[in-house]
């Protein structure tokens, strides 16, 4: 059988933990900044993990995690 082809986009934006969860960044911080509090801001630094109904459908785009 043929190797499978990782969907780079999804690579690119998700890694997959140890334990099998999905990491990625927070959203919500692009721009509009001034109408979010400080506490908004400080919450929405580094990366969070996703629900498992997103992950399930992350994993298919990258078969080798």
């Amino acid at each position: 059988m043929t190797k499978l082809k990782t969907k780079k986009a999804a690579a690119k934006r998700f890694k997959v933990t140890a334990s099998g969860k999905v990491k990625s960044y927070q959203a919500g911080k692009k721009h509009g900044m001034m109408k979010r509090t400080n506490s908004q801001i400080r919450n929405l630094r580094g990366t969070t993990i996703l629900c498992d109904a997103d992950a399930r459908i992350v994993k298919k785009f990258l078969p080798y995690s």
